[in-house]
């Protein structure tokens, strides 16, 4: 290890991240960025966070005593920001004084080794090694030479979950002193309970139906929407509650959309992210309007396939909003006792789960309430303070 910071625990540090996703990513990359960056300032004031940015952003913004955010300076570096972000940026971490460099998503500056300066990487899932055929060729490519190079090259890794460890220790067999699991909190809001008189001008605004379940994220392959698609049509006859849906995708959102239309679900699945509202609303953008939107719910279905975390789980949980999700991979670590689990290949489990959770009042309380002191585990301070103990070992090896 090239790098040297004093061990003196007082020292203060000048900590540098990759807040490319912080300032511009609107989903789960940049919802981790975002409140991990937000939580460490606060509660560790004694440090100083340099946010490196490629270009400005209208949609984020993170400012504090403590937080500076730091743009490409010449017309260059401007002109040509992935390759500032990716290679150039080194000068400039240099320049600061950067102690350590925290890559947020999967990635390091390229040599970075070569500058002392200490270096983390959060690696979040690699569900491309896993799935390459729901990805491009191009990305699969880009993305293991990415992961590979910054699991080898950076001093130490965060995963996010114990599934994301074992599976960097099985594809880029990384020794596993160097991964440590910290995982991840979510925006605070979540938490709080919404008023009433919001939850009517939320459900006004996005003309949102009296009671309906919610699906959170990609239409992608992986998070299966189709087989809640299919729970929705078994449950046709019994239970005429719509389906909100929150999120965006490509080829798989229009076989969802022909199941849809082929088994007369129009009316049961409502694709909100294509509300003309939703499409301008920076409060929709920013998920500033989720809060509520989760918690006038019935409850939450997420059974993906594959995950790295799974923050809807969550963000779910910190609602008291009950959720339906998988009995694989990391979805048991986020959901924790406080979610219902269901073979995700079985849309008769999805089904059960709906109807148990809408029907039986008493059994969703206790969802909510097992749910809620689950969530307990994973406070924006606590995971700050993973993470700080990374950088701390660091320094002290160092």
């Amino acid at each position: 290890m090239h790098f040297c910071i004093l061990v003196n625990s007082n020292h203060v540090m000048n900590i540098g991240f990759d807040a490319k996703r912080a300032y511009h990513n609107g989903t789960g990359l940049g919802h981790y960025s975002r409140t991990l960056i937000r939580s460490l300032a606060e509660y560790f004031p004694q440090h100083e966070y340099f946010l490196f940015n490629p270009k400005p952003s209208e949609l984020f913004h993170l400012n504090g005593n403590n937080i500076h955010e730091m743009l490409p300076g010449n017309l260059l570096h401007k002109t040509l920001s992935s390759l500032w972000r990716t290679a150039w940026i080194k000068n400039d971490l240099e320049k600061n004084e950067i102690d350590i460099y925290h890559g947020l998503s999967n990635e390091i500056p390229f040599d970075i080794q070569k500058t002392g300066i200490a270096s983390v990487v959060t690696i979040h899932d690699i569900i491309f090694e896993r799935y390459p055929e729901q990805y491009s060729r191009i990305d699969v490519e880009i993305y293991k030479r990415k992961f590979r190079y910054a699991c080898e090259h950076a001093d130490k890794i965060i995963a996010i979950s114990e599934q994301t460890k074992r599976d960097i220790i099985e594809f880029y067999k990384t020794p596993k002193e160097k991964i440590t699991v910290c995982c991840q909190s979510c925006n605070p809001a979540f938490a709080k309970k919404v008023d009433e008189k919001l939850k009517q001008q939320i459900r006004q605004k996005y003309s949102l139906p009296d009671q309906y379940f919610l699906y959170v994220g990609s239409i992608i392959e992986r998070k299966n929407l189709l087989g809640i698609c299919k729970a929705i049509y078994l449950l046709r006859n019994d239970l005429q509650i719509p389906l909100v849906v929150i999120g965006d995708g490509t080829k798989y959102e229009q076989q969802v959309k022909d199941f849809i239309k082929q088994n007369g679900l129009d009316n049961l699945v409502i694709f909100l992210s294509e509300n003309p509202l939703a499409k301008v609303a920076s409060s929709f953008l920013r998920a500033e309007d989720f809060p509520a939107i989760y918690q006038i719910a019935i409850a939450m279905i997420y059974p993906s396939f594959f995950e790295g975390f799974g923050i809807p789980v969550l963000e779910s949980l910190w609602s008291r909003l009950p959720v339906i999700t998988s009995n694989v991979s990391s979805l048991p670590e986020a959901g924790g006792d406080g979610a219902y689990y269901v073979n995700p290949n079985n849309a008769e489990e999805i089904a059960e789960g709906m109807k148990r959770i809408y029907n039986d009042k008493i059994f969703a309380d206790g969802l909510k309430e097992k749910g809620w002191q689950y969530a307990q585990k994973f406070t924006q301070q606590k995971c700050a303070a993973d993470v700080m103990k990374v950088y701390e070992k660091l320094k002290i090896e160092g």
